[in-house]
């Protein structure tokens, strides 16, 4: 399902990677709505909204004006924005600071795929660099790795289902709910 363009992005940012978790749900939404959706990334997290929105619902109704996008925005509070392509793809790196000493180096690619007129996948990438290099940091990076990916089944999930659902809302082919395509229900 990936072009050749997309895997070597996705091989370049795993150089070094300790863990990659993938997560992908298939979507009867067009590759632009599913963008649109994306975008508003960057006022909520569109998850658990109760863990990460401290309480707050991420908002139900796409803010157009959050699909300009620029290099170097604030995604998520904790990510910035490192590159995208309309329609297509965005990329995004954990912050300097609290953030990554929390929840390590991290790098998160989404990416579109349009199956057919009114089918997409939705897929995100997580990619945890390694923090320490001494064994006992390794150890510890592998664990922290291992914890993470967990975490993130539940709440990565949770954030490609509501944002599919939200895009078929939007989009001419609206209809039926996200299907995984990861293998979990």
């Amino acid at each position: 399902m990936r072009s050749p363009t997309g895997r070597a992005r996705h091989q370049i940012c795993d150089a070094s990677a300790v863990r990659v978790a993938t997560r992908a749900v298939e979507t009867d939404a067009t590759p632009p709505a599913i963008f649109v959706w994306l975008c508003q990334l960057r006022r909520a997290p569109y998850s658990y909204d109760w863990i990460d929105n401290f309480g707050r619902r991420s908002p139900r109704v796409a803010d157009t004006s959050l699909t300009e996008l620029a290099v170097g925005q604030s995604v998520m509070t904790i990510f910035t924005l490192t590159n995208f392509v309309r329609d297509e793809s965005l990329t995004l790196v954990m912050k300097a600071g609290w953030p990554t000493r929390v929840f390590g180096a991290l790098t998160v690619h989404y990416t579109i795929t349009g199956l057919s007129s009114s089918c997409s996948v939705l897929r995100a990438d997580l990619v945890l660099a390694p923090l320490r290099r001494a064994p006992l940091g390794r150890l510890l990076d592998r664990l922290h790795g291992n914890l993470l990916a967990w975490g993130d089944l539940l709440m990565m999930r949770k954030q490609l289902h509501v944002l599919t659902t939200l895009a078929e809302g939007t989009s001419s082919a609206a209809g039926a709910h996200a299907r995984p395509t990861d293998g979990h229900s």
